[in-house]
């Protein structure tokens, strides 16, 4: 067998460091992430769900993520309006205060049926307003309250001091944003401080007027 000279030998080796230096790739030899990592390819980053329970009931100003399968241009990221309505492509305008997050999936996907086949949506809350109820008119302290777990009618007229001198306190007014538009309903203070009468819960963004 014929044996290199020394000199040759090296010149081999140092070629054979060069050509393996050459073929990795740059990613490998400085340790930085390659093309395909993450936050690279366009991806859409994760969007984290409000800390909500299941029955939540949406409010004007609560931030949503609507989301279509498949369909980038048709999933939104949408503020519920003063009015409680968000707007959606093809659909337009939709109520959306007073209702659950399952409920407004489905009424979005009643809706995309007329343009899609089988639409898949998801509607998460990605932020709320803080849940507050207001009570305007013949009180002491009129404003806005936070609204505490199961309050009442009456636990709110508390909080506002009680009623003014001329409170007509028989035809109190409760606005409540629902899926059909705002509702007025009636309340009765003499009624419901009775022994037997059921208590009246307020949900988030309740106005009581006191005429």
């Amino acid at each position: 067998m014929k044996v290199l000279p020394m000199k040759n030998a090296i010149h081999l080796t140092l070629a054979a460091v060069l050509i393996a230096g050459v073929a990795l790739p740059a990613a490998a030899q400085t340790g930085a992430p390659s093309s395909g990592a993450v936050g690279t390819t366009g991806s859409r980053p994760a969007v984290k769900p409000a800390d909500t329970s299941p029955d939540y009931r949406m409010v004007p100003g609560d931030k949503l993520r609507v989301e279509v399968y498949k369909d980038a241009a048709l999933s939104q990221n949408v503020q519920i309006r003063p009015d409680g309505k968000i707007t959606l492509p093809y659909i337009g305008d939709l109520a959306a205060a007073g209702m659950t997050p399952t409920a407004l999936r489905d009424a979005i996907t009643q809706s995309l049926k007329e343009y899609i086949a089988s639409p898949t949506v998801t509607v998460m809350v990605v932020e709320t307003q803080p849940q507050t109820v207001s009570v305007l008119g013949e009180v002491n302290s009129p404003g806005v309250h936070p609204l505490k777990h199961q309050m009442t009618v009456l636990d709110a007229l508390a909080a506002a001091g009680g009623f003014g001198d001329f409170a007509n306190t028989k035809n109190i007014l409760i606005k409540r944003n629902t899926k059909n538009g705002v509702d007025t309903l009636r309340f009765n203070y003499k009624d419901a401080i009775k022994p037997d009468a059921k208590p009246f819960y307020l949900q988030p963004g309740d106005i009581i007027i006191v005429p």
